[in-house]
């Protein structure tokens, strides 16, 4: 006689999305962890909107429907990198609130739809205007239309939130007495100050470690950060472009500089943002944990901090968000929507369902000239002349790793010189040889290309001389060789989003 099943639990109800923010997993690594320590991620993808941010947007409006500065139907605005307003068009979506959200135009497209497709509206600044840049439109549009800022940089409800879950969390996945290092990266500061507080006061064992982008060590630096009357922060002056975006806004947030000035943080650790590239890369492929920039520059962290952590030493790293929000961004360079010749291979090897896939064509880049130092213009001169193939590049460039993709592909050995690393920011010489390379030049447009001493152009230049065939004849003339077929369609290096539509 058959037995029927025992009756499974109904699955938990939950009154709306809302509901599903938070109590997110701590999960260990296996495979990338050192010997000997134990090694944990926080996994805040597990979030409705994808990342650590929903904790805020949720905060932040039940702050403001609390204290009445939020009304009904009242239009919601805050300044973004992506992540924060992708929360807040969830949470705004959820309660019948308009959004608006203001974006600087170097942030992944991605997010921009992400914030559409929930409801929301994006205001693109200028990439030149940077952080700031964002947050004054933000402003300056709350006070011509009576909107509400969220104000994420310097809200308490931040901080209070990740004090309430964030930091119960942690402490609850360790038996109550938290990790030995919890390390994480900055940007509102609102995670940084709300779980160091708590870990201070509960965990005073536990190491809090901050890591920064190794060419922007604004925390680390000790300048203090500028505010006008109003509190609104200037530029720092250590901050340079780098690739963690949502880590390390052009200017230290309020609730980041009380963490500091509260002693909450015993260690930095500066990442280099190749190895936060790695560190995706290698969290995806080998744990099957996917996660965006930000993240994978905190684990970089947490793995140089595990170096000399003593053995059996327990640390773990917040992963704010996912990675399918830099699909367009230098993350997934090397990552094609076409076959790789060994998949090709593979459909070959059978009969059916064969087929070869186009590429397409890409844009142009702007340009506009600076002035140089004497010293600079004869150092650039040197580089040039001591090296067949030199490329000048930025880290963060996307058209740099355009063509750092189209060489490496050939085979072609050039010298690359990044204006942007770390070592380059002592007494500004990147900015130094930038200018002089402007002059050179005669456009400030990176990359730049020198063959055999003579200017090639940026990207595109260097593209159409492949196509032409003069790069060809003049690579032959310094007896270099390149496999042809791989520059047969060197635009198709270009990441998809700078295609023309």
């Amino acid at each position: 006689m058959l037995m029927k099943p025992a009756l499974q639990a109904a699955p938990l109800l939950r009154g709306s999305i809302l509901e599903t923010i938070g109590d997110t997993p701590v999960v260990r690594i296996n495979r990338l962890a050192p010997e000997g320590i134990e090694l944990y991620v926080k996994l805040e993808a597990f979030n409705p909107g994808g990342s650590v941010k929903d904790r805020f947007a949720l905060a932040a409006i039940e702050a403001a429907e609390a204290s009445g500065a939020l009304k009904p139907g009242q239009t919601v605005i805050e300044a973004t990198s992506g992540n924060t307003g992708i929360g807040l068009a969830l949470v705004c979506a959820a309660k019948g609130y308009p959004l608006v959200v203001t974006m600087a135009e170097s942030f992944s497209v991605e997010r921009r739809k992400l914030m559409r497709f929930l409801g929301a509206k994006v205001v693109l600044t200028p990439a030149a205007q940077k952080g700031t840049g964002m947050l004054a439109k933000a402003e300056e549009l709350a006070r011509e239309h009576g909107w509400f800022l969220a104000r994420q940089f310097d809200n308490e409800a931040n901080a209070d939130m990740h004090s309430r879950t964030t930091a119960r969390e942690l402490i609850d996945a360790f038996g109550g007495q938290g990790p030995d290092y919890w390390v994480t990266g900055f940007g509102t500061g609102g995670t940084l100050k709300g779980v160091s507080r708590v870990l201070r006061a509960e965990c005073p064992a536990t190491r809090i470690v901050v890591a920064e982008p190794d060419n922007v060590p604004m925390l680390q630096s000790g300048i203090r950060q500028e505010r006008d009357a109003a509190g609104r922060p200037a530029s720092h002056p250590t901050f340079r472009p780098h690739l963690m975006q949502g880590w390390s806004p052009d200017f230290i947030a309020k609730l980041a500089e009380d963490a500091v000035d509260a002693g909450a943080i015993d260690q930095f650790q500066p990442v280099a943002g190749n190895a936060a590239l790695q560190a995706a890369r290698d969290l995806a492929a080998q744990e099957g944990i996917f996660c965006g920039i930000s993240g994978s520059a905190t684990f970089a962290a947490a793995l140089e901090v595990a170096k000399t952590a003593p053995r059996g030493s327990r640390i773990v790293a917040m992963l704010p968000d996912t990675g399918e929000r830099y699909m367009s961004t230098v993350l997934f360079e090397g990552i094609e929507a076409d076959m790789s010749e060994e998949e090709t291979a593979l459909s070959r090897s059978t009969p059916g369902a064969r087929f070869d896939s186009p590429a397409p064509a890409a844009p142009a880049a702007p340009a506009a000239a600076p002035t140089c130092k004497p010293e600079a213009a004869r150092m650039i001169a040197d580089i040039v002349e001591q090296h067949p193939v030199v490329m000048f590049v930025l880290e963060w460039c996307e058209f740099s790793w355009s063509v750092r993709k189209l060489f490496a592909a050939a085979g072609l050995p050039y010298h690359a010189i990044e204006l942007d690393s770390a070592a380059m920011q002592k007494d500004n010489l990147g900015g130094d040889l930038r200018a002089a390379l402007g002059v050179r030049a005669g456009a400030p447009t990176i990359p730049q290309i020198f063959v055999g001493g003579e200017h090639i152009g940026g990207a595109t230049d260097t593209f159409d001389a492949f196509k032409d065939g003069s790069m060809a004849e003049r690579l032959a003339a310094l007896g270099l060789t390149f496999d042809a077929t791989k520059t047969a369609n060197p635009y198709g290096f270009l990441p998809s989003w700078m295609h023309p539509r």
